[in-house]
């Protein structure tokens, strides 16, 4: 076989493990909303408490939402002492191999439903 065709993944590999830290992500369909920078930090907060160590870098947040308005992100963020980041992102945008490899609506839903707990099991707290 020529080439090393391995490379490339064990350099992203290797960054992905000096990363040594905990990403949260969260996706929102619509327009972001301020009080997805709450819930966003809040979600963080619980990760650095319940999975971070000592040895860890601080966890990130990163909002991906259908639209933003830059300086109602600047206030949303801007006393946050977490690193975060929010992000717009545009299915129509994307060229048309990258869309035929993202599952359709039908496909997320169903595995949605498949996810789902059973209804008839009591709840456990």
């Amino acid at each position: 076989m020529r080439g090393d065709h391995t490379a490339p993944v064990r350099r992203n590999l290797s960054r992905l493990v000096r990363l040594t830290g905990y990403v949260v992500i969260e996706l929102k369909t619509g327009k972001f909303q301020p009080e997805y920078a709450g819930k966003l930090n809040f979600y963080v907060a619980l990760v650095d408490d319940m999975l971070r160590r000592d040895h860890h870098n601080e966890t990130i947040g990163i909002l991906i939402c259908g639209t933003k308005n830059d300086r109602s992100v600047r206030y949303s963020l801007g006393r946050s002492t977490s690193p975060m980041a929010v992000a717009a992102y545009t299915y129509d945008k994307l060229p048309a191999d990258e869309k035929l490899a993202l599952p359709n609506e039908g496909h997320v839903v169903a595995a949605l439903e498949w996810a789902e707990p059973e209804s008839d099991q009591p709840d456990q707290e």
